[in-house]
C-alpha cells in the first residue's frame, strides 16, 4: 500500500485571491462583506466536492474555475487590462501523485483558463502552450470560447486609464477595494489534500494592469507560482511574478521540506519572509502538505485567502491582523 493511501487524512481546502498592502479606509462594511462571502461560497463549494470524495485535482480546478467566474477578482471575468488595452490570461494547475502538469499563458479568448490547462494536463503532452495554439487546443477539446471583450468591466477599464495616465504599471486593481488597489497583486488560486491522500494545485492570473503585451508571470509556471507533490505540498502563490519566478518561489517550499527537513511553517516563512522580499517579491502564497497542515503567510498588509476542513466551519479573511488558526 502506498503511503498516501495508508494515510488517514482529513480532506482540506485552501484558497486566495491576491496580496497587498491593507486599505481599511477605501472600503465599506458591505463591500467588505462582499469580498468574504465569495470567499466564503466558494469554499463552501470546495469543501462539499471534498466530502463527496473528489479528487484533489478536481476541487482546485473547480474552485479556481469560479474564482475566475467572480469580477472580484483579476481572473478570468474582471482581469485587468494590457497597455494595449485587451486581456492576456495564465492559468497552470498540478497533481501531486504524479507531478503531471499543464498550463496556458497569453490566452485571450478561453472564459476559464484554469479550464484550459486542465485540459493541456489531460492530454498528458507538452505541459505549456500560449497563445492562439493554447486557445485552438482547448477549443478542440470542449473549453468555453468567448469574445475578448467578455472578460472587461467598466471598473478595469477605468484602472487602466488611472494607471496610464500616471504611467504606471500596477499589480491588479487600482480603486476602491479592501486592499490598497494601487498595490494589490492580481492572482486567484487554490490548493487542497483530498481523502485518498492526494495533493492538487492551481493558480490563475489576469496580471498586471498596462502590462507590456506578451508579458507572462509565475502563475503559469511550474514551481514558481504553483506546485504540487504528494511527498511535500502544494502551493499556490500571488505577488510579484518576475522575483517569484527568480526564487522558484512555489518548489522551494517543497525543496525546503523535502531536503532540509523543514516543517511546512518553517519552509513557507523561509520562501516568502527571508527569501523573497530581497528580489523584491511581495506578496504570499497558500500551502497544504502531505499531513494536511495548511499555511497561508504573506509579506504585505493583507491578502484575500480563506480554508476549510470536512466537516469544519469555513474560515475567511483578509487583513493581517486577523487571527486564525494558521498553520492548521
Amino acid at each position: 500500500m502506498s503511503t498516501a493511501a495508508a494515510r488517514v487524512v482529513r480532506p482540506v481546502v485552501a484558497i486566495h485571491g491576491g496580496a497587498g498592502t491593507l486599505s481599511r479606509l477605501t472600503i465599506s462594511p458591505a463591500q467588505q462583506a462582499r469580498y468574504r462571502a465569495a470567499l466564503d461560497e466558494i469554499l463552501r463549494g470546495a469543501q462539499a466536492l471534498l466530502a463527496d470524495g473528489a479528487s484533489a485535482l478536481d476541487v482546485v480546478t473547480e474552485a479556481v474555475r469560479r474564482l475566475e467566474e467572480c469580477p472580484l477578482f483579476n481572473a478570468g471575468f474582471g482581469a485587468v487590462y494590457t497597455a494595449d488595452g485587451e486581456h492576456e490570461l495564465d492559468a497552470c494547475v498540478m497533481r501531486g501523485s504524479d507531478l503531471a502538469a499543464g498550463a496556458v499563458a497569453g490566452v485571450r479568448t478561453l472564459r476559464n483558463p484554469v479550464l484550459a490547462a486542465r485540459a493541456v494536463l489531460d492530454a498528458g503532452g507538452p505541459v505549456l502552450l500560449i497563445g492562439a495554439g493554447a486557445e485552438r487546443f482547448a477549443s478542440e477539446r470542449g473549453c468555453e470560447i468567448v469574445a475578448p471583450d467578455w472578460f472587461g468591466t467598466p471598473e478595469r477599464l477605468a484602472q487602466l486609464r488611472a494607471v496610464q495616465a500616471a504611467g504606471a504599471v500596477a499589480l491588479d486593481h487600482d480603486g476602491a477595494a479592501p486592499l490598497d488597489e494601487r498595490d494589490k497583486f492580481g492572482t486567484v488560486g487554490a490548493v487542497a489534500l483530498d481523502a485518498h491522500g492526494h495533493l492538487a494545485a492551481a493558480t490563475s492570473t489576469g496580471g498586471m494592469t498596462n502590462k507590456r503585451p506578451g508579458r507572462v508571470g509565475d502563475s503559469p509556471i511550474v514551481g514558481a507560482g504553483c506546485y504540487a507533490n504528494d511527498r511535500t505540498v502544494a502551493v499556490s502563490c500571488t505577488g510579484v511574478g518576475e522575483a517569484f519566478m527568480r526564487a522558484l518561489a512555489a518548489h522551494d517550499v517543497s525543496a525546503l521540506i523535502d531536503y532540509a527537513g523543514l516543517s511546512l511553517h518553517e519552509a513557507a516563512r523561509r520562501v516568502v519572509m527571508d527569501k523573497l522580499p530581497p528580489l523584491g517579491g511581495r506578496g504570499g502564497l497558500i500551502a497544504i502538505d502531505a499531513h494536511g497542515k495548511v499555511v497561508l503567510p504573506f509579506n504585505t498588509e493583507g491578502m484575500y485567502r480563506g480554508w476549510a476542513r470536512v466537516g469544519a466551519a469555513p474560515v475567511s479573511a483578509i487583513y493581517a491582523d486577523e487571527a486564525g488558526p494558521e498553520p492548521l
